[in-house]
C-alpha cells in the first residue's frame, strides 16, 4: 500500500532547496553585519567583537558622533570583505545607521532591567517579583532588537548579490569557527 510520505530536505524540489539555502545565506550574512550593530545597543561586557576587532563603545563615555564613525568604520571593512559597490555602500550605510539608531535606545532599557535584577538579588530577602520583572523587559528588549535585526538583515541582502552574500557567509563561518557545509 501506498501511503504519501512527507517531503524531507533531501526530497524538496530543487528550487525550494535553493531558496532555503539562500535564506539561510542571507540571514547568516545579515547577522554579521547585525553582530556589530547588536553589540553597540547591548553593550555586552563593553566591548565589541566583529570581524577581529574590540572596541568598547558602549561604556557610557561615547558620544553620537564616536558612535556613527565607529559604524562607519565597521562599514568600512564589511564593503573590503563582500566587494560592494559605490550605489551599494551608497544603500547600506543608512540601514545600518538607521538600525543604530533604533537600538541605541535599547541599552539604557537593559542597564535599567539589569539594576532592577541586581537590586531583588541584594535584597535582605531576595525580591522574586523584581527579578521575574527584569527577566520579562530583558525578554522585551531581546524581542525587539531581534525584530529589528531581521529587518536590518533582509534590509541588507536586498542590496548584496548571492556572490556578496555568500561571501559574508564565509567570512561569518571563518570568523566564527564553524564547520563549512
Amino acid at each position: 500500500m501506498n501511503t504519501p510520505s512527507t517531503p524531507t530536505a533531501t526530497t524538496l524540489p530543487p528550487r525550494r532547496s535553493l531558496f532555503n539555502r539562500m535564506t539561510l545565506i542571507a540571514f547568516v550574512a545579515g547577522a554579521a553585519l547585525a553582530g556589530g550593530v547588536a553589540a553597540l545597543a547591548s553593550g555586552s561586557g563593553g566591548a565589541m567583537h566583529l570581524g577581529g576587532w574590540h572596541h568598547g563603545m558602549m561604556d557610557g563615555t561615547h558620544s553620537a558622533a564616536d558612535v556613527s564613525a565607529h559604524v562607519d568604520h565597521m562599514l568600512k571593512h564589511l564593503y573590503v570583505e563582500i566587494d560592494a559597490t559605490d550605489a551599494q555602500k551608497a544603500q547600506i550605510a543608512p540601514l545600518v545607521k538607521s538600525a543604530v539608531n533604533d537600538l541605541l535606545p535599547l541599552h539604557a532599557q537593559l542597564q535599567t532591567a539589569h539594576a532592577q535584577a541586581v537590586q531583588g538579588l541584594t535584597q535582605t530577602t531576595v525580591d522574586r517579583a523584581a527579578l521575574e520583572a527584569a527577566r520579562v523587559a530583558h525578554l522585551q528588549l531581546a524581542d525587539q532588537a531581534s525584530k529589528r535585526f531581521v529587518q536590518l538583515i533582509a534590509d541588507v541582502g536586498d542590496v548584496l548579490t548571492p556572490a556578496q552574500r555568500n561571501a559574508l557567509a564565509a567570512h561569518v563561518k571563518q570568523m566564527h569557527g564553524m564547520a563549512s557545509s
